[in-house]
């Protein structure tokens, strides 16, 4: 028994180790960074909505930390007009620690959900992610000027990955892919909505100021940065959490 604790308590910090690394390399990459519907939206959260739903809190959290720690590196070593605000650990810190922990017990509260309304409230997610891509490729092609056609292909190859992943989730997952959309979704959620609500009761004039906006507009700046961050990083958590979780599953 006491070995096997040890080789459980050894998987666990070795999967913290990895997915932290994955996180990590996501931000210091293009990679971390996808253009989808009229924004662009960051995966470096993922990793650890990943690490809560397979291992728990304690592994979801830990990644989110290593997640947190890194946001404030790179606010000192590569800084931007507004990196002050990372400086803080009660913006870059605990938001991210707290994806792990709401995944985890969203994911865990929500198994046992009746047939009829997840695939109800399943049907309903695939329809919104559908219909903001299918804006996202309107609004590209009607403004286009000749930059907005990466946008576009990106926008293509969601659509066709969000249909696909929703006829397979209807066919091979069912109602038991809709625990692992809703924590993708608020696990996202968690860090936008905390991020910023940290950044708009500590720093929120200073923060528009620094983007070069109007200090008095402050609270519409920060939720339209929140609006237009949160839905796309939202969809691309659930695209990519839903196959990853759904193979790492059907591998055990």
């Amino acid at each position: 028994m006491s070995n096997r604790k040890n080789i459980l308590n050894l998987r666990k910090i070795v999967i913290i180790g990895v997915l932290g690394a994955i996180s990590i390399v996501l931000g210091m990459t293009p990679i971390g960074f996808i253009p989808i519907g009229p924004t662009r939206a960051t995966i470096m959260h993922i990793p650890v909505i990943i690490g809560a739903i397979m291992e728990g809190p304690v592994v979801g959290g830990f990644i989110g930390l290593i997640f947190g720690l890194f946001s404030i590196y790179q606010a000192l070593t590569n800084p931007t007009p507004v990196s002050f605000v990372f400086l803080n650990p009660l913006v870059s810190v605990i938001p991210r620690i707290l994806i792990g922990i709401v995944s985890y017990y969203v994911y865990n509260a929500l198994k046992n959900l009746g047939k009829k309304r997840t695939l109800g409230l399943l049907y309903l997610i695939w329809i919104g992610i559908i219909s903001y891509l299918l804006y996202g490729i309107y609004t590209n092609i009607r403004n286009f000027q000749g930059t907005e056609l990466w946008q576009i292909f990106m926008n293509v190859i969601l659509l066709i990955v969000t249909i696909s992943l929703a006829y397979l989730t209807h066919k091979k997952f069912k109602e038991k892919a809709l625990d692992v959309i809703i924590s993708s979704a608020l696990g996202t959620l968690t860090n936008t909505v905390g991020v910023l609500s940290m950044i708009y009761l500590l720093y929120a004039e200073r923060f528009v100021e620094a983007l070069g906006g109007d200090i008095t507009t402050a609270r519409k700046v920060i939720f339209g940065i929140g609006v237009a961050n949160g839905i796309p990083e939202a969809i691309v958590a659930i695209l990519i959490v839903t196959s990853v979780v759904g193979a790492l599953k059907n591998r055990r």
